[in-house]
């Protein structure tokens, strides 16, 4: 399957819009080895395809692209891949609170 398909293009929300929410919605996962890329929003830019999200395990919020995500290689050659298990949902329903 396609990292993104059209379904999941025509989904996403554009930049921005969910800035202001208390708490984004995440609606896709990408995945290689322990990494994730958790998509809260996204749009064309030129001829590729700006995401925002989560990414883990650091749990930081930033940008990334499509390109970036088809180019990432694992021990043996392996690729990026959606998580086609994944739901979507809020934040604090998908990523646990740390532990204090």
């Amino acid at each position: 399957m396609a990292l993104l398909d059209e379904r999941l293009r025509a989904r996403l929300p554009p930049r921005y819009s969910q800035e202001a929410a208390d708490e984004p919605v995440l609606y896709a996962c990408f995945t290689i080895g322990d990494r994730a890329w958790y998509v809260i929003e996204g749009e064309p830019e030129g001829g590729d395809f700006l995401f925002f999200g989560l990414l883990s395990p650091a749990y930081e919020f930033r940008e990334f692209r499509l390109s970036e995500l088809e180019a990432v290689r694992g021990p043996m050659g392996s690729r990026v891949e959606r998580n086609q298990t994944f739901t979507e949902g809020m934040l604090s329903d998908v990523i646990p609170a740390p532990e204090s």
